[in-house]
């Protein structure tokens, strides 16, 4: 497998014998909250980072509301107020067109080989490293995520039945579900418990099926969806250029491992936790709208297709993308 050549660093590798004050002083900041499956791995990169750096880099953690807010997530990194960050380009859709791309647009592949592929050997890579450059910051190496579904407080029994609703779904997953009649709303993770239990929505998406069990959203709702809106989400790390320039080479590259290991964590991690947390809702009451039909995943098709287009027109980074994913489908 094309992602098991990420380096892995050995359990020696990572612990300094002696570790010297920190030169650097970091902030990381994040989309989840304190307690989450996924916020823990955040927590093992930073820690990866002090002990392959030999303590000259300490990372801070801040998660969801500490602080920065999921919008404002990317500014903060842009402008130095955190040093690094794990945003959700959704959010983001304003400032960095070409991160609605990398992320995964809907009707996107659920194989992670040909996801690596796409980014390390197709030319991705460097087209986001230019992009975010452009605006201050450092690309580092992105994870991958499962699947991105919908629950709902009803069941969704055909295509049809998005005509109206209120969709928490930011970015190019509003638009996809607005081509299908929805009403797509932007809000952050930690305010999908809440609207959806007031009725502010009918349904949301969360990052992966993950996300919807961390936030206890089977409480509220109790229909998934099968047709998953994204096959699988490509999310990045980034630095402030300003801070990684004040590193050293040697610093830089013991940063540049320890996001590669967390993407390898974040691929293992996320396939195993995604069974679990399925099989956690289940047994609290969650069930599949039913088997969508021929007809209704033509249009399902057809509507993530249409976007294309539309995102290749935002800047020339997203042109770049959209011309290479076109060939590689």
């Amino acid at each position: 497998m094309a992602v098991g050549t990420i380096l892995l660093a050995s359990g020696t590798s990572l612990v300094a014998e002696t570790a010297s004050a920190a030169e650097h002083n970091w902030r990381f900041s994040n989309l989840y909250g304190r307690g989450t499956a996924l916020g823990e791995l955040y927590e093992n990169m930073a820690s990866n980072i002090e002990k392959m750096s030999d303590g000259a880099i300490k990372v801070q953690v801040l998660y969801s509301g500490e602080g920065v807010s999921t919008q404002g997530l990317l500014n903060a990194v842009k402008t130095g107020l955190v040093t690094m960050g794990a945003p959700f380009q959704s959010m983001h859709a304003g400032e960095l067109p070409a991160g609605i791309v990398e992320i995964g647009l809907p009707g996107g592949t659920s194989d992670t080989d040909k996801l690596y592929d796409l980014f390390h050997h197709q030319g991705w890579g460097p087209i986001l490293e230019k992009a975010y450059g452009s605006q201050g910051m450092v690309w580092l190496e992105p994870y991958m995520a499962p699947p991105v579904y919908i629950i709902s407080k009803q069941p969704i029994n055909s295509i049809e039945d998005f005509k109206g609703m209120k969709i928490r779904a930011p970015g190019a997953y509003g638009k996809f579900l607005r081509n299908l009649g929805a009403a797509p709303v932007s809000l952050a993770w930690s305010e999908i418990y809440t609207s959806l239990a007031t009725g502010v929505i009918d349904a949301s998406i969360g990052s992966t099926l993950i996300d919807h069990r961390d936030g206890n959203h089977v409480e509220v709702a109790k229909y998934m969806y099968k047709l998953p809106v994204a096959g699988a989400q490509v999310l990045p790390i980034v630095v402030n250029r300003k801070a990684w320039n004040k590193l050293s080479p040697k610093l830089q590259e013991q940063v540049r491992k320890a996001t590669e290991i967390h993407a390898q964590e974040q691929l293992e991690k996320g396939k195993e936790w995604e069974k679990e947390a399925l099989a956690e809702m289940e047994s609290k009451g969650l069930k599949w709208s039913p088997e969508p039909s021929s007809t209704d995943k033509e249009a399902w098709a057809a509507a993530a297709t249409s976007l294309f287009d539309e995102y290749a027109s935002k800047d020339k980074y997203s042109k770049q993308l959209i011309d290479i994913l076109k060939q590689n489908l």
